[in-house]
Parts: structure tokens; C-alpha cells; sequence
């Protein structure tokens, strides 16, 4: 399903450099401003923005899956799909609610790093690699684990560039991904047992 998922991104992306070509686009969001300092660093409008947005959707989809039916049914077809079954739930229909509940997530992601980079076609295939790295560090099947490697991930590619050339971002975070599966396969809040 993951090598079917890429060559899926990979079409998807040629279609769109046929249909729209290959050249970058922006969106206008204003007037550039200074930004806030926080930290030494310099934070714009734009990633305040995303940073809330962000913290609102983990907590949405953390309330889905704990406190809702789609949510324990989601669970419960994670851990044992035929076992669902039994006891009443439709684990296709399950699968559909989570495929297009991921695909709104993806586009709204979308939207956000469009605001904050430029547009092009396979402006999505580095932030997918990322997002799989933070799922594997965090635990494979967490979402507070997803976030957690999220955050883990970013502070070590922007931490070791301050002292790195900024070439080196990508390697920093495979780095840490090998360290993770050396280390601590399972992931920071994975169970003992789980190994990717």
C-alpha cells in the first residue's frame, strides 16, 4: 500500500506539472511584517497561524479518536480488523472515514505550508517523508506520539542548523530517524512490542 500510495503522489504530481506547468506560484498573505521575537527567534503571522491551527486539529482529532464512536471504532479496527467485524463494526467503512479524514488533513497542511513557502507541484513529497519520520519517532499509531515526534523532529533540524550549514537539515533528521530505530524502534509513546 506505501510503494501503491507513492506512485499514486508521483502521478498526481506529473498530472498537475502537465495540467498547470512547472514553475512556483505564491499566495499573497499581506504586507511583510518584521514578526514577533520570541526566543531570539523571529516568528511571522503566518506560522502563529499555523502553529493554532495546528494545536486545534491535534486536539479535534485526539477528542475523535478517544471520546466518539468513529474514534474506538478506529481503534478497534487498528487492532484487530476481523475482530471488529464480529462484534458489529464495518471495517471498510471504518478504513473510508479515516482515508478521507487523512486526505482533508493533507490538504489542509496544504494549505498551510503554501502560505509560508512557494507553490509547486511536488511541493508535498519532502513533507511527506517528514510526516513519516515524526509518526515513526513519535509512535507508529499515536497521535499525541505523531505530534510529540512532530515537535522532536523540528527543534533538531532547526537546533543543528544554527551550528551546521543548512544543507544538512535532511541528514539531521535521518540521523535522528536511524538513532529511533536503533534505539528505540517503538517509537517515544509506542508500545513495547511494536517495531516498524
Amino acid at each position: 500500500m506505501l510503494v501503491s500510495s507513492f506512485g499514486l503522489l508521483v502521478l498526481l504530481q506529473g498530472l498537475l506539472q502537465l495540467a498547470f506547468g512547472a514553475q512556483m506560484q505564491t499566495i499573497p498573505v499581506g504586507d511583510v511584517k518584521a514578526g514577533h521575537r520570541l526566543c531570539g527567534a523571529v516568528v511571522s503571522d503566518t506560522q502563529i497561524a499555523t502553529a493554532g491551527v495546528l494545536s486545534a486539529v491535534l486536539l479535534g482529532l485526539w477528542v475523535i479518536e478517544r471520546w466518539t464512536r468513529l474514534g474506538r471504532a478506529m481503534r478497534a479496527v487498528a487492532d484487530d480488523g476481523l475482530a471488529a467485524s464480529v462484534v458489529g463494526i464495518d471495517p471498510e467503512r471504518v478504513i473510508l472515514w479515516a482515508f478521507a479524514m487523512g486526505s482533508a488533513l493533507a490538504g489542509l497542511a496544504g494549505i498551510l505550508v503554501s502560505l509560508e513557502t512557494n507553490i509547486e507541484p511536488t511541493m508535498g513529497f519532502n513533507a511527506v517523508l517528514k510526516g513519516i519520520v515524526a509518526s515513526i519517532i513519535g509512535g507508529i499509531g499515536s497521535i499525541p506520539g505523531a505530534a510529540l515526534g512532530g515537535l522532536l523532529l523540528g527543534l533538531a533540524e532547526n537546533l543543528g542548523i544554527w551550528k551546521l550549514p543548512s544543507m544538512w537539515k535532511d541528514a539531521l533528521a535521518f540521523a535522528l530517524l536511524i538513532v529511533f530505530l536503533l534505539v528505540r524502534p517503538q517509537g517515544i509513546l509506542g508500545r513495547k512490542g511494536e517495531r516498524v
